[in-house]
């Protein structure tokens, strides 16, 4: 139970026997939200917690990352790490004591780990860094930063930030991990006090007969295919599958007592990972040697990049397409009303977002085939990321009421799909007309390390993301970073060659962003016209019950009046939203003057609305009515209503009283007809 404030999660980590044919760390993380931690009631049909919200499966993922890093290549059992949110202060988020909380339920099931690992969140209020801010402080802070790291360094690093520069990032990193060591040292002195020995993991005894037999007959074939620059992924993968078929069939032909054909019958995937094994060496020691990737490219060179905006018929009322490489990603932008906006049933303080961003990696953008279901995590922690690159540079409420969705669909996929969504959604959205404060483009840094050798890649690719040691994505527009994530495949780095990757990234941003521009340097002058129109405005919040009116009759009867659609917040902001301009004037009009405050003895002219037997009603303001009580109708005695006046005729009149009820009370006496005086 790791416990702050009054916030309280639960951790525990389970193993159990592994399984056969599995060659892989099957690994689980849970994150679990108990809407009893905040003293509510599930809002589902069935109140009862079911499948798990956005921000439960983005903290589990949290989790995940830095764990997974940190056991031993060799296990293969099942393992299962669950944190449960059992009580919310809404001063302490509940994600980093989560991640903490998994190292030291790990340390205690006595799993072989290669920690203890600890995570912090680091805000910027002013010129002073906060540790672990509240949620309050969060939202007024410059950065939203949460690194987690063990004691060999760095392993982790999520943040999202409004354009900051890259050495305030950067020092803010520094400061964190400063935190991160003491809450390491805690967790060594606690299990120590609890008589608990770290299982710290040993190397497996590896038979070497194999990759000693793969590399005398494949290297110098596989070097060759490296080196050759000039190659596609296509015909590169082609090229290293023939070498290994071929080395298959000298395998097959190998006498059964064989030391290397004993090897790959006793275990069906023996090949394929030693083979792999060897590829990723010789692509590893080619980039350490040589400082060429298997593409031709510098360590610090991007990809060819190509950009469009309006790429389809503007009923879609944004898109754009962006490549880079191979990777090529189709983003859509759709403009909604605030009641668009979606509501958020967490244990998080905020209720609802306006913009939303969803980002979908169907098989065939890898060129496989499998069955299409709903969104995965990976999908989940792809959209958000892209969505926080994007918060800082939209457009304030008040100017801009309108909801936002941006659509990525990854159409072709070797690297970096993530950050192609934050490039292809910038130009969707000033495609769309969205008034960014800024352009965004975005990159990912990888890294190769081979004992004390480092070498930082730019813009990696499929396979030196899966061969490499970091996959680090860094989105920021060209006065500073708004986004980072930062996962590695070893057990952590140090601060300082975070800090070179950061800063090597600046220039690839900025030429990316100099290509998108090349497509679209501003947003679109108009709207789709197939995009609604809001008009937005002001009124008393004392006065919405009078908009709304008696069981929702009064702005039903407005909507149903103009064909517009009312959104009204509890601060007085109404948002309007037509397809037709005129419409939503006419309704902003009526709603005006509902609220307006009338005083005795303003003149105004209306028509006669109704008339009954004792009097008229007349329509002085859009949706406003007063009566002229027939005593009130002239100066003589008048014996019915429809002698004076009828419905649909033109009348000035003054208001004589406003009755406690707030009923207007009109008169016709004295005044003169005509328009009222200005």
């Amino acid at each position: 139970m790791v416990e702050c404030g009054d916030t309280a999660v639960l951790v525990t980590a389970t193993r159990s026997g592994g399984r056969e044919g599995i060659d892989f760390l099957p690994l689980i993380c849970d994150y679990e939200e108990r809407l009893y931690a905040a003293g509510r009631i599930p809002g589902s049909f069935m109140r009862r917690e079911s499948r798990p919200p956005e921000r439960a499966t983005l903290i589990a993922r949290l989790i995940d990352r830095p764990m997974r890093p940190l056991f031993p290549s060799w296990l293969r059992d099942d393992l299962q790490i669950v944190a449960t949110c059992m009580s919310l202060d809404e001063r302490v988020p509940p994600d980093v004591l989560a991640v903490t909380g998994a190292s030291l339920a790990t340390l205690l099931a006595r799993i072989p780990f290669h920690g203890p690992m600890a995570a912090v969140r680091v805000g910027l209020l002013g010129d002073d860094f906060i540790l672990n801010p509240s949620y309050r402080e969060i939202e007024r802070s410059e950065l939203d930063l949460v690194v987690a790291g063990t004691p060999e360094g760095v392993i982790m690093v999520e943040a999202g930030a409004n354009q900051l520069p890259e050495q305030d990032v950067i020092e803010a990193i520094d400061f964190g991990y400063e935190a991160v060591c003491e809450l390491i040292k805690a967790q060594q002195a606690l299990i120590k006090d609890l008589g608990i020995e770290q299982v710290i993991p040993e190397p497996q005894a590896v038979d070497s007969t194999l990759p000693s037999y793969l590399e005398q007959e494949c290297a110098q074939g596989i070097g060759e295919v490296l080196k050759q620059f000039s190659l596609t992924k296509g015909d590169r993968d082609a090229q290293l599958d023939a070498i290994k078929a071929e080395v298959a069939e000298k395998i097959a032909a190998l006498a059964d007592d064989n030391a290397v054909k004993v090897a790959v019958c006793s275990n069906g995937k023996a090949l394929g990972n030693s083979y792999k094994a060897l590829t990723k060496k010789l692509m590893r020691a080619q980039i350490v040697k040589d400082g060429k990737r298997v593409d031709g490219r510098n360590l610090d060179e991007v990809r060819p990049i190509s950009a469009a905006a309006g790429v389809l018929p503007k009923r879609v009322h944004g898109s754009a397409l962006f490549q880079r490489g191979l990777t090529q990603v189709l983003s859509c932008a759709t403009l909604g009303t605030p009641s668009d906006a979606q509501e958020m049933d967490d244990l998080n303080p905020s209720n609802e977002k306006t913009y939303l961003h969803h980002y979908n990696f169907p098989p065939y953008s890898t060129g496989e085939t499998k069955p299409m279901r709903s969104p995965g995590r990976r999908e989940i922690g792809h959209g958000a990321l892209a969505e926080r690159a994007l918060v800082p540079v939209l457009p304030a409420k008040d100017s801009f009421p309108y909801v936002l969705r941006v659509v990525s669909e990854c159409l072709s996929s070797n690297g970096s799909t993530s950050m192609g969504s934050v490039c292809g959604s910038t130009l969707a959205l000033m495609d769309a007309g969205v008034p960014l404060k800024a352009p965004v483009s975005g990159a990912a840094m990888g890294l190769i390390k081979e004992g004390e050798e480092v070498r930082i890649l730019t813009d990696i690719q499929g396979i030196e993301d899966f061969l490499g040691d970091m996959d680090f994505k860094v989105a920021g527009t060209e006065k500073g970073i708004t986004a980072l994530q930062m996962d590695m495949k070893i057990t952590g780095l140090a601060v300082k060659t975070v800090a070179d990757a950061v800063n090597q990234a600046r220039p690839a941003r900025l030429h990316i962003l100099e290509k998108m521009l090349e497509a679209i340097d501003k947003p679109r002058d108009t709207l789709s016209p197939h995009a609604p129109r809001l008009l937005s405005f002001r009124i008393d919040p004392e006065l919405i019950g009078t908009v709304i009116g008696p069981g929702g009759r009064t702005i039903k009867g407005i909507t149903e009046r103009t064909n517009t659609k009312i959104d009204i917040e509890d601060g007085g902001v109404v948002t309007i939203a037509s397809h037709d301009g005129a419409a939503a004037e006419e309704a902003q009009r009526i709603i005006e003057g509902l609220t307006r405050r009338v005083s005795e003895g303003e003149v105004f002219t209306g028509a006669v609305t109704r008339v009954i037997p004792i009097g008229a009603f007349v329509e002085i303001l859009p949706g406003k009515e007063g009566m002229i009580h027939i005593s009130q109708l002239s100066e003589s005695r008048v014996e019915k209503v429809e002698d004076v006046v009828n419905v649909g005729d033109q009348v000035t009149v003054r208001v004589r009283e406003i009755d406690n009820r707030g009923r207007i009370n009109l008169t016709l006496r004295g005044v003169p007809q005509g328009d009222p005086p200005v």
